[in-house]
């Protein structure tokens, strides 16, 4: 599959697994020294405040991974519309974002309802298929 066959879903995938990364970027920007590199776990442990939740999203955001990826995937074999697909793997994906920046923030109820949608948008993607 060439990238002009992928599907929006299909760059979701890639988008929600670079989330994690970009978390744990945010959490190291202006703290995370090349010395930190020897032993970056004992690093994260240290941390506080919104560093540490924004370390939590990132492992957060590896947990939903297989889910949501599972998701995409079984949409797709099954046959669902792709419009469908589509539009659930983005809401996903913005859903994450959204999730990020609450915990970061510490904004727990809401965090906890964004990652709820998260989850059954994750679930509504096995039965979309026509």
């Amino acid at each position: 599959m060439t990238s002009s066959h992928l599907t929006l879903a299909y760059w979701c995938l890639l988008a929600a697994m670079v989330l994690p990364y970009v978390t744990a970027w945010i959490a190291k920007a202006g703290a995370f020294r090349p010395d930190d590199n020897r032993s970056p776990r004992e690093w994260a442990a240290r941390q506080g405040g919104w560093r540490a939740r924004a370390i939590a999203a990132q492992s957060n955001g590896f947990e939903g991974l297989p889910l949501f990826m599972a998701g995409v995937i079984a949409a797709h074999q099954f046959g669902g519309a792709q419009g469908r697909i589509d539009a659930l793997a983005l809401s996903y994906v913005l859903l994450r974002v959204v999730y990020i920046s609450l915990y970061i923030r510490d904004k727990s109820s809401l965090r906890s309802l964004v990652w709820v949608l998260g989850l059954a948008v994750s679930v509504a993607l096995f039965f979309v298929a026509r």
